[in-house]
Parts: C-alpha cells; structure tokens; sequence
C-alpha cells in the first residue's frame, strides 16, 4: 500500500465546507481520514503544499476531444493533457465528434480509447438525436447502459419542441441531465458575431441575444412539464440570466454554465477580424458580461466550464465568415476566471469559485467526484492562488492554437493534478 500526505496547504472542499490549512490523506489513491497511527508498512510520499490551495479535482462538464474523425485537431491524449494542465482531473467530452456519439458501439469504442490514452478522467456525453440531425431520438436507454453521464446535441439544437420533450421524458427516466446549446436556428440564420453597434460596423451577420433566450425559455418550460433537469451551455445574453434566475426561484430544475471567454472579451474584439474570436455563441457587450457575473455570484449561474473547442490553423485562418467556431480553453479557464472574479471584481472567493468546478458539477451530473471527503477516489488540484504568469499559446499541449488567450496576464494557476492519488502533471 501507499499514502501521500498532502501538508500544510490551505484545504477547500465546499462539499464538506473545509476551509482551512491542514493536511490531506490519500491511501491507495482514496482518501482517508486522519491517519491510522497504528497503520504499519508501505510508503509515504510527502507533498508540501505551504500558501498553496489544495482542492478537489476540478471538473470541467464541457470540452471537445474531435475523437473520432477530427484527430488532426485534437484527441483524447491531448485534449486530456491540456485538462492536467489546467488543473482537471475529470472532464465531459461532447458527442459531436464523426461519427457522432450517438449509439453505444461508438460509446464502447470510445471508452476503450479514454482507458488507453487518457491523462485524466473522461466521462462521455450521448447525442439526444441520431447523427445529431434533430430528427430522431438516438438510442439513450442502451448509451446510457453504456456508460454516457449526459446527452446533448451539443454544437447544434434540437429545434422540434416535441422531440425535446420526449428527450427529456426519456433522459428522465434514466436520472440522466440533459445539456442544450441554446440556439434558435430561425432567428440566429447565418449569424457570425453578435448582433449590435459592431455587427453593423464591420458589415457581418448578426447572432442577436434572442436567439439565446427563446431557447432558455422553452428549455425552462419543458424542465417545468416533465419535472426534469435541464443543463442550459454556454450562456452568453443577460436576458437568459433574468430568466433562469426567475424559473429557479420558483424551484424549475434548470442549470446553466458560463465559459471564460464570454467575461473576458467583448464583441469590440472582432473589430480584428481575427476568427480566434468567433466563437458560437458569440462575445456581447459589456452589459452582458456584468450580468453574467451577477448570475454567477447570486448562484444563477451554477457551474463554469471552458467549451474547449479545438481547430487547426489552416480551418482558422481565412476568412471570417469561411471559419469555424470555436476556441481553446482548458489550460486557460481556471486562470481567466481566477484572475476576472476573484482578484479583479473580487466577485468570489477561492472557495466559491471552487464550488463551481467540483461539487456543483458533480451534483448536476450525479458523479462521486468533487470532494476530498474520506472514502472518494483521490483527485486533487493544488493551486498558486497568487501566480502570476502569461500564456503562451505556442507552449499549449493541444494539437490545435486557436486561442484568444494567447499573451494575456493572468493569476492565479494550478500547479499540480492529482488523479486517483497519481500525479498527472505539475508545473
């Protein structure tokens, strides 16, 4: 047997409500309480962890693999690479990948390459629809005996109301989250940025916020018919914040999520024309982002996730309208948000923004992770709270560059990855 104490780092576990320095126990890669003084034999690995933080494993519940079929992007041994970088240790692979997550041979398939070539844990996500077409329900009862924690049609939306009702019926029987990309094709068209002062500026197809919050709205009322959960991705509009934070009050079953790079910049970015900033869905306005980050200090806003988004260089550089959406974020997330919310707004603390990445997405989606409690698998984050640093996206473990991030000044930063008591990555 082996232990590994982690010493003398200040300890977050909002699942438990520690806060405090102390020592973490790990004993054949769980966790233990304190030590068993009497416990003899084996040996013991020392971790110093002084002004460091030491957390659960974060958990980031979106991010894109492209395996299979877009490998020249990314794959489960990179992408899972740039998620210890950044401090995860358990991440969500969406279903979009060709071909398409959507039937539990490719769920199998999958499986076996995460076993094979993962640094971190991967927990898989099923399309709601056949070939992701919004067309016909996919076999969700045999993926889920499968293995998938989600369905999602995710870089699309469902459209048909009544085919998303009976999703959610079907998912509900399972215990099984259902995510949306909050879309409303009709009103969106062939959208590029949003729709605003600078759409009109630059001449390119407006992405308006409503596009956004019709689907909120119809994802709130079908969570409220089938009394199911329903996982809203990626929110962007201020308007989707007012109206989640008026469903949850009435006790609706709906969640949200907000990726770093909707705080960070705005639509005055693509006043560049570079496509590292088309992303779907789009930056806003800075009136948005004051009200995203409301949402996430009231709670509205529950979970924070990248939408780790892989593309090559050639499929990026051209023009804008021709490019895909899209961007990096995994080895860049927890540093963005760490630096905007806690140090800048000081709108959380360290312990809040935890909660967002470990216990929280670990409720939603129904896995024993997101806690350093005795008796869970041993996946720990230790973090830098004060670092400063630059990011350098030539320096990124990704096969893909895309990144917004590139030479922005952060602080904040995971030092070291843990998972199942082994470590994974350490800076």
């Amino acid at each position: 047997m082996k232990e590994i104490c982690i010493r003398g780092g200040r300890v977050i576990d909002p699942a438990s409500g520690r806060d405090g320095v102390g020592d973490v126990w790990i004993r054949d890669g769980v966790f233990v309480g304190e030590r068993d003084l009497h416990w003899e034999g084996g040996e013991v690995e020392e971790i110093l962890a002084e002004g460091l933080i030491v957390a659960p494993g974060l958990i980031d519940l979106h991010v894109h693999f492209r395996e299979p079929g877009q490998t020249h992007k990314e794959t489960v041994a990179s992408g899972t690479l740039c998620a210890a970088a950044g401090g995860f240790t358990s991440v969500v692979a969406m279903p979009n990948t060709s071909p398409a997550v959507d039937s539990p041979a490719t769920v199998t398939w999958l499986q076996e390459k995460i076993r094979q070539a993962a640094a971190v844990n991967v927990f898989l996500s099923g399309a709601i629809t056949k070939g992701l077409g919004g067309e016909e329900l996919a076999p969700i009862g045999s993926m889920v005996k499968a293995g998938v924690v989600a369905i999602t049609d995710d870089g699309r939306c469902v459209q048909n109301h009544e085919l998303m009702r009976r999703a959610l019926e079907y998912a509900k029987m399972f215990g099984l989250p259902l995510f949306d990309h909050c879309q409303d094709y009709g009103l969106v068209g062939d959208g590029i940025m949003h729709e605003g002062d600078w759409s009109l500026r630059l001449g390119l197809p407006g992405w308006p916020r409503i596009g956004e919050e019709i689907i909120v709205a119809r994802n709130i009322m079908l969570s409220e018919l089938c009394d199911a959960p329903v996982h809203c991705q990626h929110i962007t509009s201020g308007g989707s914040v007012r109206l989640l934070r008026e469903a949850k009050a009435r006790g609706v079953k709906i969640s949200a999520e907000v990726c770093p790079h909707h705080l960070w910049f705005t639509d005055a970015c693509l006043e560049s024309f570079d496509a590292n900033f088309k992303m779907n869905p789009p930056l806003r306005e800075q009136g948005d982002i004051d009200l995203l980050v409301e949402g996430v200090v009231d709670g509205t806003i529950e979970v924070l996730a990248s939408d780790h988004a892989p593309h090559a260089a050639y499929e990026k550089e051209v023009e804008i309208d021709q490019a895909p959406f899209g961007i990096l974020g995994l080895e860049t997330e927890l540093a963005a948000f760490s630096t905007l919310l806690v140090h800048r707004r000081k709108a959380l603390d360290w312990s809040g923004l935890i909660a967002r990445y470990t216990v929280n997405p670990a409720r939603l989606l129904r896995l024993e992770r997101g806690t350093l409690a005795a008796g869970a698998v041993a996946d720990v984050t230790l973090i830098d709270p004060g670092m400063g640093w630059r990011y350098d996206v030539g320096e990124s473990f990704s096969l893909s560059r895309n990144s917004p991030f590139h030479d922005q000044e952060f602080v904040g930063r995971a030092v070291r990855t843990i998972v199942g008591g082994k470590t994974v990555w350490s800076l």
